[in-house]
């Protein structure tokens, strides 16, 4: 197999896995296993018993889940567990025989807040016929005992778990949930079905992600055609075979006919190729590669990744067409290390919250489900994916968490020849009590500001720099000017706050210092049906940014993003000054990068008009269609950048206190603050 281009100091590794997972390794011997077994009721089957109906494909969850069974008393799921029966063919042989990870399951969800022992109350049924593992059970005899739950209602509520391999269009479970490791674009029922991690108990151990590597890339396939009868600790080793001729030595390290033990060998990689002809396989492939610590390189069309609706895999994963195999190692070879290092971090975070036992797939399964039938508890996609403090850039800026002395502010004003509406903002913004100084910084190069007689008198400092390149950076350059910790940047049209708004701000500012405070707000949100983020623009309680066309923020930031030492800041830096777009998101970013905190909108004002009389709102390039999409490109190219979502909606808003309340305004603080 060849994968890429030339890397000599790469090794890429190609095994041949040869490992099967058995659910039912464990017997009656132990304890816990036991005792559940002798409360189990036996109950015979006959042949001519009625059958469950089959799969119904077209399912959907308006459709087939009857939101009306989990009533209105309650505010998260309630679940209810089947008596624990099992069920016996006319040969005696039993339909499911029970694991120890089946009843792991059941004693999670039992132990948990979602557990109900009234079926009464329930509004999720989990039947006691364990389908873990779909080589052991008897497929026709289980659509008979499904048949026989007295609250089957042809599936309706019920949730079916399944994660060793196995067809499930051979089981018929008509309406019911299927939680499954095998589930492919084909199969998944979206809003329905969840897709689950392929559980192996090898790794039900804390994990380590730290430390060197050996291997670059490494490619382990599994081979579950086995028979499983056979299957046991034995079969922990695989074959290294020999893939490269003479002309290939000098690219790839050439093992020979060796033999390794699997799945420890794949914590000695950095990446892991996870492909397979199947999803069973490439399930118990992914699963192990995470387990190592070591970063899936998925390669399938067809695919459909563990609690992907909740989990962002483009922090911890990468995936690809199988067209695209070709490129893989090229496209790998250019990951940085630092990338390499989050993308560790991320997946031993994930990993363990989600993946590492029974317990923790079982408790996000149910959570999932919560989050569809209870909006109130809704879990966003963000909170599902908060990585954990080492995360954050290992070698960030001093973060201001005390106000500082009440020295004002610097108003930094960026325009480029606007005169009249840059001389009304100069005018009003030097209103405002808190104000130090007022910089202007001119981005025009080839037209020199009007003389100083021309300027708007006012009484504080003016200073005009004309900036040696017209990019929207000019705005956060830490210039030597700025003496103040507060810097309130503006645009030259925003001339419509008050000062009575720009001075509550600022107060506002100084009790959060580390944030940025401001008027303009936006959001950020996932559209479900592109899978990816959208820039939006409309009035709504969330929000996720402040723009910098009119916001307080530390002047610590300017040097943050212009002369830090950061690749990805530099790389971000010069592709908003070549595009000439969306230096007030990469701004955000930043700061919610560093500080994980969301930023603050003050005041009510939601309209910011433009500044001529001929400007009609609804012809501003905010509003433009073209303008918002290019806007959430830039939002999606920032997140590949920082290999991940940093910002953090919130839903917050500062006004002054006595705002709306009927007191005489000589009573009250900051009254000249506007509605729109």
């Amino acid at each position: 197999m060849v994968v890429g281009s030339t890397m000599n100091h790469f090794a890429l590794v190609i095994i041949l896995g040869i490992f099967v997972f058995v659910y039912g390794w464990w017997e009656a011997s132990d304890p816990a296993f036991s005792y559940s077994l002798q409360h189990a009721k036996q109950i015979s089957l006959d042949p001519a018993l009625p059958q469950a109906n089959l799969r119904q494909s077209s399912c959907h969850h308006f459709s087939c889940f009857d939101i009306y069974k989990c009533g209105s008393q309650h505010s998260h799921l309630s679940v209810y567990i089947y008596p624990l029966d099992q069920f016996i063919t006319k040969d005696g042989s039993q339909v499911a025989p029970l694991s120890k990870e089946f009843i792991q399951l059941l004693d999670t969800i039992k132990a948990s807040k979602f557990y109900s022992p009234e079926p009464s109350e329930a509004g999720l049924f989990v039947p006691t016929i364990d389908l873990l593992n779909l080589g052991r059970v008897n497929t026709a005899a289980v659509a008979q005992s499904l048949a026989r739950a007295e609250l089957w209602d042809q599936g309706s509520n019920h949730i079916i778990f399944n994660m060793f391999p196995g067809s499930l269009e051979d089981l018929r479970t008509d309406r019911a949930i299927i939680a499954s490791a095998g589930l492919t674009r084909e199969t998944y029922r979206p809003g329905l079905d969840i897709s689950l991690p392929a559980y192996n108990p090898l790794f039900n151990h804390n994990i380590t992600m730290a430390g060197a590597r050996r291997w670059f890339l490494l490619s382990s396939q599994v081979n579950l055609k086995l028979d499983i009868g056979e299957m046991g600790e034995g079969s922990r080793s695989l074959v290294v075979l020999e893939q490269c001729n003479a002309g290939d030595r000098s690219r790839y390290r050439c093992l020979g006919n060796r033999k390794l033990m699997y799945p420890e060998v794949l914590s000695n990689a950095t990446f892991c190729l996870v492909t397979s002809s199947g999803q069973p396989d490439l399930a118990y492939t992914l699963f192990n590669s995470l387990g190592s610590g070591c970063i899936p390189v998925i390669i399938s069309d067809t695919c459909v990744l563990p609690f992907s609706e909740v989990l962002d895999w483009n922090k911890f994963s990468y995936k690809f067409y199988e067209h695209d195999l070709a490129q893989v190692m090229e496209f790998l070879s250019s990951v940085s290390e630092t990338k390499i290092r989050e993308m560790q971090v991320q997946l031993e975070f994930v990993f363990q919250k989600y993946f590492s036992s029974i317990r923790a797939i079982t408790l996000t399964t149910l959570n999932v489900l919560n989050t569809r039938i209870y909006p109130q508890n809704i879990i966003t996609f963000e909170d599902w994916n908060i990585p954990p403090q080492s995360f954050i850039p290992q070698n960030p800026l001093f973060l201001p968490v005390i106000p500082p002395p009440t020295d004002g502010f610097t108003a930094v004003i960026l325009t480029y020849d606007r005169l009249e509406s840059l001389f009304s903002v100069i005018t009003r913004v030097s209103a405002v009590p808190s104000l130090s100084r007022i910089i202007v910084v001119w981005n025009h190069q080839t037209k020199p500001p009007p003389p100083v007689d021309q300027w708007p008198r006012v009484n504080k400092p003016l200073k005009i720099i004309q900036s040696s390149a017209n990019v929207l950076s000019s705005r956060f350059y830490p210039y030597d000017e700025i003496e103040t910790e507060a810097v309130l940047s503006l645009d030259d049209d925003i001339n419509m706050l008050t000062s009575d708004e720009m001075e509550f701000a600022y107060h506002v500012w100084r009790e959060f210092p580390d944030r940025l405070v401001g008027f303009p707000s936006r959001s950020h949100v996932w559209d479900n049906s592109t899978s990816r983020w959208k820039y939006e623009s409309e009035w709504t309680n969330d929000i996720s940014m402040v723009l910098t066309g009119a916001a307080f923020y530390h002047k610590l930031w300017h040097y943050k993003y212009t002369a830090a030492v950061d690749t990805v800041n530099k790389d971000i830096k010069a592709w908003v000054d070549q595009h000439m777009n969306c230096e007030d998101i990469a701004f955000n970013f930043m700061v919610a990068n560093a500080t994980g905190k969301a930023p603050i909108k003050v005041a009510p004002r939601k309209k910011f008009k433009c500044s001529t009389p001929s400007c009609d709102n609804v012809q501003m390039l905010s509003s433009d269609q073209g303008h918002l999409i290019e806007r959430s490109e830039c939002v999606n190219m920032l997140v590949g950048w920082y290999g991940g979502m940093p910002l953090r909606s919130v839903e917050f808003r500062a006004d002054p206190v006595l705002y709306k309340d009927s007191f005489p305004e000589m009573l009250k603080m900051f009254n000249d603050i506007g509605s729109l």
